[in-house]
């Protein structure tokens, strides 16, 4: 008889396992491609009905664990390919985050009355904007995949964005997971929690119709050069050739500056002077300056590799040069190589370390176009990248990226969706151009102009955007939702050690003690 007691458990115990790996997954959807952006707003409620039935607090962490790591892996499926087995390993590693977000909405939401319930609204969200801002570190895979960002094409998270970033979004989209299952899950407290979201909804409208919106100061041409796929033991000298051909296209199309994508030039311009004429040339054939990105070993700098935006007028290189700063994780240098060097016999990993940049710089043509804040593919992640080149000055956020390597999967579409993020957020129109799509070009609203180039095409394309003046909220106070989730953690924190002192000092024979021991038992 305990056997079969035993067996059925174990059954029950592997069910919730698999379950709690399904929900942590669902959210994934909510991203590009499939973009069911709506599903953000109810993909948690599985995964937090889960936690909160979870019959030790223990178990509630296990499988907070075991959501974080399918989130982590359904968002970067596309890495499989690449990383194998280590995409697995990485996403249990970061999934390692969501165990005391278990923990936290067992504990708020297992039983609550209607102040723990409210207080729940608040402290979940809070729960998990914190996982962002830990996962957001450069070294643990940065920032993609963070909750709002599924929110990108919504013009009213858009709006919200320019307030409080992607953060304010995140805790947005993770408070209507939390107020629809207590809803579903806690009938009594349903009129108080449907009156503090309709509150909170309230809130954050006025929020959004009172951000400041940066005024207009004038018109931009920008080209984007998508020379597409190009493979082949001679694809770099391929890919210059054909970014050559089409952007000799743009003439007579008055453009104030060409972008290339990452990596287009793949040779250092001072080891190459033929490159440096021909690029030249082409800024007096179009008439504009030219942003290329060079990947290449540089003298005089240790001999190291760097990705580089490089400035290209009339004359050739301008001496303008910003350095790549925040590089990919094994795609780009492989951390602490010493003991994780066997990752490039398994995977793609970078078999050479690039160099790092010192810091951010604002480019500004000679041509007299807008001054350029420019960001090297995986850097147009970071939000705090952005509201610096704009405090710096930069009028234009340039992201020059390459995704070839992850080409028909959803990694194109996921990065192109950032730069409507980055645009909300800084108040300045982005241009992303990428060697093999999707290239894009947002307003300083965030909205798309002009057509998306998808990854099956091949050319060169003129963007007419909006330069901007004045700040967002979010440019002059920064990451303020996240101070703000941090607050109500460390209050919620404080409460329940009031709490517990209370009781000791209460001792054992106060009076209602053997009560609440006989509620802490059936709970």
């Amino acid at each position: 008889m305990r056997f079969a007691s035993g067996g059925a458990e174990a059954k029950a115990s592997g069910g919730r396992a698999v379950a709690a790996l399904a929900a942590g997954a669902l959210p994934a959807l909510a991203f590009p491609e499939p973009s069911l952006w709506w599903l953000a707003y109810v993909a948690l409620v599985p995964w937090l009905l889960l936690l909160r039935t979870a019959p030790t607090a223990r178990r509630a962490a296990f499988e907070g664990w075991l959501g974080g790591l399918g989130f982590v892996v359904a968002v970067h499926h596309w890495l499989i390919p690449s990383l194998h087995v280590f995409t697995v390993l990485l996403g249990a590693l970061l999934g390692l985050a969501w165990a005391p977000w278990g923990w936290l909405v067992r504990a708020l939401l297992r039983r609550p009355g209607t102040g723990q319930a409210l207080a729940a609204l608040a402290a979940v969200p809070s729960g998990w904007l914190l996982i962002e801002l830990l996962r957001s570190w450069e070294g643990l895979g940065g920032p993609w995949g963070l909750l709002g960002a599924s929110q990108w094409q919504v013009a009213p998270a858009l709006r919200l964005a320019s307030v409080g970033g992607v953060w304010l979004v995140s805790l947005l989209v993770v408070a209507v997971n939390t107020a629809i299952t207590e809803v579903i899950a806690l009938p009594r407290t349903r009129t108080a929690v449907l009156a503090a979201t309709a509150c909170c909804a309230l809130l954050t409208g006025t929020l959004a119709a009172a951000a400041p919106r940066p005024g207009e100061t004038g018109r931009a041409r920008i080209a984007l050069v998508q020379p597409g796929v190009l493979g082949g033991p001679d694809g770099a000298e391929r890919r210059f050739d054909r970014a050559e051909e089409l952007t000799r296209s743009l003439a007579g199309r008055a453009p104030d500056l060409v972008v290339w994508g990452e990596s287009s030039v793949g040779a250092d311009l001072g080891r190459r002077p033929d490159l440096a004429r021909r690029l030249a040339a082409l800024s007096r054939h179009v008439g504009a300056e030219l942003l290329v990105n060079v990947d290449a070993r540089r003298p005089g700098d240790g001999g190291g590799i760097f990705k580089s935006a490089v400035l290209v007028g009339p004359g050739g290189p301008t001496g303008d040069r910003y350095d790549k700063m925040r590089l990919v994780p094994f795609g780009e240098y492989v951390p602490a190589r010493s003991l994780l060097g066997w990752a490039t016999s398994v995977g793609r990993a970078a078999g050479e370390d690039r160099l790092r940049g010192a810091g951010p710089v604002v480019l500004t043509p000679p041509g007299g176009g807008p001054r350029l804040g420019p960001l090297v593919c995986f850097e147009s992640a970071f939000p705090d990248m952005s509201r610096r080149l704009v405090r710096d000055g930069a009028e234009l956020l340039v992201v020059q990226s390459a995704t070839s390597t992850f080409q028909g999967s959803w990694a194109p579409g996921q990065h192109a969706s950032l730069a409507a993020l980055r645009a909300a957020e800084s108040g300045r129109p982005v241009a992303h151009a990428t060697l093999t799509g999707v290239s894009v070009v947002h307003r300083a609203d965030g909205v798309r102009t002009g057509p998306a180039l998808s990854t099956e095409t091949s050319a060169a394309v003129v963007y007419e955007v909006g330069l901007t003046r004045g700040t967002t909220a979010y440019v002059r106070f920064g990451d303020w939702p996240v101070a703000g989730a941090a607050a109500v953690l460390a209050a919620l924190a404080c409460a329940a050690g009031v709490r517990r002192a209370g009781r000791v000092r209460r001792g054992p024979s106060a009076p209602g003690s053997a009560a609440r021991r006989a509620r802490t038992a059936r709970g």
